[in-house]
């Protein structure tokens, strides 16, 4: 087992002003196996160089997809991203796009809301598994194996009822923990 090639797509439209995407990003970056990008930075035109991404998706093993949760889904470069790069021949179907066969999905995310408002009767009214089925499917879709997600909950500031500096910062480091943590087969 060896140490994956790891691709980290940060999408976060206002990064600079993100809690918690911040702190994993920051934590993320440290190690050296990595490889970090801020999509709103490279492409704030929403002008993807679809070339340019599958090149790094071939160079890559892991890719993490980092975004906050916003209207139960991720930001719209997420969507821009998956529509124009994980193309017809390139990432699907099998037996012709088989591009990304045998590389690994992790979506990490962050909530404003508490854990226990994503379940059923809960304020949003489904678990964040299941609001991330359609990422799932994608990965599936595309030959990738799906890794469970990271997901770091209540991330206001503290003053509106967001989790401690602290513990946002035990978290962070346990996000480090897990990338760092990863072995695949073929590394």
């Amino acid at each position: 087992m060896a140490k994956p090639r790891i691709l980290l797509n940060l999408f976060h439209p206002t990064f600079a002003h993100s809690r918690g995407g911040k702190a994993l990003a920051e934590a993320a970056r440290q190690l050296p196996n990595l490889t970090f990008r801020d999509m709103y930075q490279e492409y704030p035109d929403l002008k993807i160089d679809v070339k340019q991404e599958q090149k790094l998706l071939l160079e890559h093993d892991l890719i993490v997809f980092q975004h906050p949760v916003r209207w139960y889904s991720g930001p719209a470069l997420l969507k821009e991203w998956q529509d124009q790069v994980l193309q017809c021949g390139f990432a699907y179907p099998p037996g012709v796009g088989d591009k990304m066969n045998g590389k690994y999905w992790l979506t990490a995310v962050t909530t404003g809301g508490p854990q226990d408002a994503y379940r059923s009767g809960g304020s949003n009214n489904f678990t964040i598994s299941e609001l991330l089925r359609p990422f799932q499917q994608t990965a599936t879709f595309c030959g990738m194996t799906w890794l469970p997600p990271f997901v770091v909950h209540s991330i206001l500031p503290v003053t509106m009822g967001g989790i401690s500096d602290e513990e946002l910062a035990r978290q962070a480091e346990e996000y480090r923990v897990l990338l760092d943590g990863i072995a695949i087969a073929n590394g």
